[in-house]
């Protein structure tokens, strides 16, 4: 006994030395396998080889530039410029960057893309091939973009209609108040006034001058970093930056690119704001905190922990009192993080059931006071800090696997706000470190900083003709919450023991294993009569997906039913799983990384389910939970109907609800019981009853279910897992067989065309066009019909974008669906100036017309089959390919890595065979449009 007692001591006092030898001064290990170099002239570049999607590489230029540089006579011109860079430079004049980017697969707008915000401009080329020169096309751009933009008077002129149609697009009661909001979250200071897209007088106004002082005075090199990350060789594309960028001449007594900072304030900021298209409220109640802007250390790294945990636990307790059906509020939350350059916020958003913006406000202080006067419990620290560690261990495995964009984000964050890009395995071992010496004081002690008396503003969002939160009352319930001495520490009360009780199951027994040398997939039959595909695949490291699919889903239910159908998901998740609650689920599965969820859709149950490697036994505990010991609580249910009410009040000021509502009416009747409206009516016919019917009827029977798992668990982990939480789910003796019903609605009539009005602050149109057909399904009609979406989307981008600009983001797509019939889509929709709707609706119809006459670019047909290849052959380098891989070949027979199926379909498509399936589709199709226009 005395040796343990000592062994015990000596491990405690271990801990303790260590964390009294970390060094808090030191840097945050570095990254040292992103190259980071800075060129003569001032210019900052980032190289980081990986290999996570295959031969193929983004690029990136970060411009230390955003809409806080601008002059009183230049708002909007930052963001101005970023579109200019499309529109012409001095290597790819007019949309020649689109141009030889897209004949390689690239797509505008998901490939090819950037944004302005207040203190920078980011453009990025994502997972462009490597072959065929592009390596040196792609620093050709990114060079273009730093100092060589045409900015002609034709384009800009161009751009000016795109512009505004992007403004349009934006323009509601949640952005105008955003708006409005602006001056009390940034006090008064420039940002206040320097929304990105700014003022319209000046867009559709400014002197070309303008413009290019704006490009002059800040697309410089000592303000620009570009990046490229993806399957190269450093050293290559090393020595490639310094021959080419280094020619880029440094600026000339350059302006200074000041830094705003946010004033002090003593006394609490306040606004409320209203707008008639907004009809339920929020509350954001924010601190700011001055930024540390130096070099990380380990300081700051233990702050950062300190910070996320404090944060994380208060969000716990904060959910945990959302989910009682008293509670004043729907949801809130709170948070810590960056409002600008210079300055952090501790933000709290409280989002109230109507007309009790007051309780709701204080309901959710008091659980910020209690944790400032009282901090946190061990247990809560403990999860917390589980929880961390599990987050660090996942981010490790898969570190090969980081995706382009994160590790630009890392770099981004490195360039603009000087933070280290860690060595993640250094860093986690100072965490643990850190992690193990926490204590309760310096949590408290954190938190009590956060909730700083200064610096305070509180933003509130109301509801005309409500009783809303005015400033005396806020002041008023703040005074009170922070001088309450009633308000006790938080205790809980949590059930312990596991997830599931082991000694409760019967495991069954793989009764069949079959291997399948075309796909290398296994299927395992079950003692209970289910069937399990696994594919062991680790493309994606440490990540495991399971699906599982049953026929049948809301086609087999009554009418009647259907109101229930739709808050199925929704109560299932809101009521824990087997023994425990939602809040306590959390709390069990604290440090778990597994998912798993059901759901029902038109036509099938579904199952979902997500871990990590280690975990899996989680994530299968947890669907045999759903089918051995189905939870649906009755207190859930009242806060769901809370939530509901909550919709329902907030549709009926919401355009796009009103537009969806406008839309079923004309397209379905009044009066179809498939197709109701979503009001009181409907939500009267939702009942906990009908919920616990359709989950007994529609998971009646797991044996009816086809389940496939992928990702990265080998066969001898899973085949214990699977024989006792899957197989040991309990079936009838008899399996129940089913298949969906075809059971769509059919439209009011063949022909559909009708202008919709509807009164909105902001005057803009709303386009939405749609042909459709049943046609008979194959491969090859589906790849077909997916080309003529991709072609229309290229053509109406050229005519209703660039040539008309009449709307920022024309979408057009179309499709075959397989079930629960075959039915080929053509769909388009845009919001526009509703003086020019009219005419584009005609060019749109006009495209339609040349595609269906075999008027067909070459050009595009190459953009579009090469696209798709690319995106196939991508796509190869995800878990997701092989999930999708089994499903179909399982599902419908076919395999996806036979050429034949999709590469040689796509390869050999011609002008004749998109003209062919653009007549099968459009001639003798029922199609609508729709118009939706401001009521005067």
């Amino acid at each position: 006994m005395n040796r343990i007692i000592l062994y015990i001591l000596m491990v405690a006092f271990s801990f303790n030395t260590i964390a009294q030898n970390i060094n808090l001064n030191t840097p945050v290990p570095v990254d040292k396998t992103i190259k980071k170099g800075v060129l003569a002239n001032g210019m900052t570049y980032y190289i980081k080889s990986t290999d996570v999607v295959k031969e193929a590489a983004s690029y990136y230029i970060i411009q230390n530039v955003g809409s806080i540089l601008e002059d009183d006579n230049q708002q909007g011109l930052a963001h101005f410029l970023e579109h200019m860079a499309f529109n012409g430079t001095q290597s790819f004049p007019g949309k020649g960057i689109l141009n030889i980017l897209q004949k390689h697969g690239a797509v505008f707008g998901k490939d090819i893309n950037a944004y302005t915000s207040f203190d920078e401009t980011v453009y990025n080329l994502s997972n462009i091939p490597t072959k065929d020169g592009l390596v040196d096309t792609c620093l050709t751009i990114l060079n273009d973009w730093s100092n060589y933009l045409l900015l002609t008077d034709e384009e800009i002129d161009a751009e000016r209609g795109v512009i505004k149609e992007e403004w349009r697009t934006r323009q509601n009661g949640k952005m105008r108040l955003y708006q409005t909001s602006l001056p009390i979250m940034y006090n008064h200071s420039k940002y206040s006034d320097r929304m990105p897209i700014g003022l319209m007088s000046v867009v559709e106004n400014f002197d070309y001058k303008a413009l290019r002082d704006f490009y002059h005075d800040w697309y410089r090199t000592d303000l620009q970093a570009i990046a490229i990350v993806g399957d190269i060789d450093i050293k290559k594309v090393e020595q490639k930056i310094i021959e080419k960028f280094s020619k880029i001449p440094a600026l000339e007594n350059p302006r200074e690119r000041f830094i705003i900072d946010i004033p002090d304030n003593d006394k609490m900021l306040y606004s409320l704001g209203t707008d008639p298209e907004i009809s339920t409220a929020s509350i954001s109640f924010g601190i700011r905190h001055k930024k540390a802007i130096r070099p990380e250390t380990v300081a700051n790294l233990k702050r950062s922990l300190l910070e996320s945990i404090i944060t994380s636990m208060l969000n716990s307790r904060i959910s945990e009192l959302s989910q009682k059906p008293d509670a004043a509020f729907l949801k809130a939350m709170v948070g810590y993080g960056s409002l600008s350059r210079t300055s952090n916020v501790f933000k709290v958003w409280v989002f109230p059931k109507e007309n009790r913006q007051q309780d709701a406000f204080k309901q959710v202080l008091t659980e910020v006071k209690r944790a400032v006067k009282f901090g946190y419990t061990q247990p809560e620290i403990d999860r917390a800090i589980t929880t961390i560690k599990s987050s660090y261990e996942n981010k490790i495995a898969r570190k090969e696997d980081m995706d382009h964009k994160q590790i630009e984000s890392i770099i981004q964050n490195n360039y603009l706000n000087n933070k280290t890009m860690a060595d993640l395995e250094k860093e986690y071992e100072i965490s643990k470190q850190i992690l193990s010496s926490i204590t309760q004081e310096e949590l408290l002690d954190i938190i009590q900083e956060l909730y700083a008396p200064q610096n305070r503003y509180l933003n509130v969002v109301g509801v005309e003709n409500h009783n809303n939160l005015t400033e005396d009352q806020a002041k008023q319930i703040i005074s009170e919450v922070e001088n309450d001495d009633s308000i006790k520490a938080y205790s809980e009360t949590l059930k312990a023991g596991n997830l599931i009780s082991e000694s409760n199951i019967k495991p069954g027994a793989i009764v069949k294993e079959i291997f399948n040398p075309s796909i290398g997939a296994i299927t395992f039959e079950l003692s209970n009569g289910i069937k399990v595909h696994y594919k062991f695949v680790d493309k994606e490291k440490n990540k495991v997906s399971l699906h599982a699919h049953s026929k049948g889903g809301i086609s087999l239910l009554n009418d009647k039913d259907l109101p229930s159908s739709d808050v199925f998901g929704n109560l299932v998740k809101m009521s824990g799983l087997g023994e425990f609650t939602a809040t306590d689920l959390r709390k069990v599965l604290a440090g778990k990384t597994a998912t798993a969820g059901i759901s029902l859709n038109s036509i099938s149950e579904n199952i979902s389910g997500f871990s990590n490697t280690k975990d899996v036994a989680t994530m299968l505990q947890m669907i045999y939970l759903y089918f051995e010991k189905p939870r649906l609580d009755e207190e859930a249910y009242k806060v769901l109907l809370n939530n509901i009410d909550n919709y329902l009040k907030r549709r009926t000021s919401d355009i796009t609800e009103q537009m969806k509502d406008s839309l079923k009416i004309t397209l379905y009747g009044k009066n179809n019981p498939k197709k109701r409206i979503f009001d009181q009516d409907y939500v009267n016919d939702i009942s906990f009853e009908k919920v616990e019917k359709i989950y007994k009827e529609r998971f009646s029977d797991a044996s009816d279910f086809e389940f496939f798992i992928v990702g990265d668990v080998r066969k001898e982990q899973l085949k214990p897992l699977l024989e006792k939480y899957i197989a040991g789910i309990s079936t009838p003796p008899t399996k129940i067989v089913e298949d969906f019903k075809d059971k769509a609605s059919k439209w009011v009539s063949s022909k559909i065309d009708k202008d919709i009005f509807i009164k909105m602050e902001n005057p803009k149109t709303s386009l939405k066009m749609v042909y459709k057909k049943e046609i008979p399904y194959s491969l090859k009609a589906s790849v077909l019909t997916n080309v003529l979406g991709n072609i229309l989307q290229l053509r109406i981008t050229e005519t209703i974008r660039e040539s008309e600009g009449g709307a920022y983001s024309p979408k057009a797509n179309a499709w075959l669906s397989r079930e629960p019939k075959a039915v080929a889509f053509i769909s388009i929709s845009f919001d526009c100036n509703p003086d020019m709707v009219d005419n584009l609706s005609q060019i749109i119809k006009d495209e339609l017309h040349k595609i269906k006459n075999g008027d067909i670019s070459d050009e595009d047909l190459e953009k579009v089959k090469t696209s798709l290849l690319k995106e196939r052959e991508q796509s190869k380098d995800r878990n997701s390919y092989d999930m999708q891989l089994l499903i179909n070949f399982y599902r419908y027979n076919y395999n996806m890595n036979d050429p034949k199926n999709f590469e040689s379909i796509v390869r050999k498509i011609t002008r004749k065979d998109i003209e062919k399936m653009a007549t099968k589709i459009i001639v003798g199709a029922m199609s609508y449009e729709i118009i939706f226009k401001p009521l005067k």
